[in-house]
């Protein structure tokens, strides 16, 4: 194989504003084009939907078109069957994201996720055993963790400077949303653990390794969603090391790592969301110094895009990207497992 075709099932917001103008910079993937759902895709076996939603989702995919160039195709299934496409990006809601991906694996087509892969363990591991014996590629879109400051914190943190780590404090979240935003509904894979709390467990994880689990947690709920709306959690290592996370919709905007050291502490506040282009920052305190250090400038997302294909081109690669999505669905599970919020 040589480019890897993708096509887009879905003309969301962000395959738009982020997806289009990463995938145009990847040398090693042609855009062939986006599907807009039919009635049936859209309203299940209740056809008698508005549709006036299907002509505004088709007319979002022409935008595509003009915007991007590449085929508009007029169903889900018609792209899926489709020997034009190599691979699928999906950025449906949660939800939706089993049944989508079991019909592309089932078609033999790669998947690149937007997260969370499923909204349960057991849907994503039936996914990564179907994807197996497919022999297809699956990727879970966290792309902060492909942000080279990430790389640079941790550096930092094996330099000794900070001295012995004592804990990691994640926070994210943001302010509230179009009530119709599919965060807010149960029915599509809505709730802050879903959603911002999944960053969390994801940076706690890179931070403490393949021994982190859940020791404690909590989701909170308001009258007025059916959906967690912020939640908090304890992870650990077997080395003792802790990380607290705090993550929450309707809130004040926050997206912070903290590192308290025996000798120094850093922050930064763009640890998850920085977008190509922007150049973050960390400030870091000592007993009798503060200054404040340049992170490196990435685009996470042409990353993601670029570790997509590799899992499609390479084994090792797409083994490796099947452990890191069950991992995460496990973290979540045991988040679940261990509040005391609402059931």
């Amino acid at each position: 194989m040589n480019k890897v075709r993708i096509g887009i099932i879905c003309p969301s917001e962000i395959a738009f504003r982020r997806f289009m103008p990463a995938v145009q910079l990847c040398d090693d993937v042609e855009y062939v084009g986006v599907a807009s759902a039919d009635q049936r895709e859209w309203f299940g076996e209740n056809i008698e939907g508005d549709m006036a939603v299907i002509e505004q989702e088709h007319q979002k995919a022409m935008k595509f078109q003009e915007t991007y160039g590449g085929e508009v195709f007029n169903s889900y299934k018609e792209l899926l069957y489709s020997d034009k496409i190599d691979a699928v990006y999906l950025p449906l809601p949660p939800a939706l994201h089993f049944k989508w991906a079991q019909k592309a694996i089932q078609q033999g087509k790669h998947i690149f996720l937007e997260k969370p892969s499923t909204t349960s363990y057991d849907d994503s591991l039936r996914i990564i055993k179907l994807a197996k014996k497919s022999n297809v590629a699956v990727h879970e879109n966290y792309m902060f963790t492909f942000h080279e400051q990430i790389s640079t914190i941790k550096s930092l943190i094996k330099s000794g400077d900070l001295g012995d780590v004592r804990l990691y404090r994640i926070a994210f979240g943001f302010p509230k949303r179009a009530n119709n935003d599919f965060r807010y509904n149960k029915a599509l894979g809505g709730g802050a653990l879903l959603d911002c709390g999944g960053y969390t467990l994801k940076l706690a994880y890179e931070l403490l390794g393949e021994t982190a689990h859940i020791c404690c947690s909590q989701l909170n709920y308001l009258e007025t969603n059916e959906v967690d709306m912020y939640g908090s959690a304890t992870m650990v290592n077997d080395d003792g090391l802790v990380a607290q996370l705090a993550f929450g919709m309707d809130n004040s905007y926050k997206c912070e790592l903290e590192i308290w050291g025996s000798k120094g502490t850093l922050f930064t506040s763009r640890i998850m969301t920085a977008p190509a282009g922007f150049v973050p920052t960390a400030q870091i305190k000592r007993a009798t110094e503060a200054y404040e250090i340049e992170l490196p400038v990435d685009d996470t997302f042409k990353k993601s895009i670029e570790y997509f294909v590799r899992c499609v081109k390479d084994a090792d690669t797409r083994l490796n990207s099947y452990s890191k999505i069950l991992k995460q669905a496990e973290l979540v599970e045991q988040m679940k497992g261990e509040s005391h919020g609402r059931d």
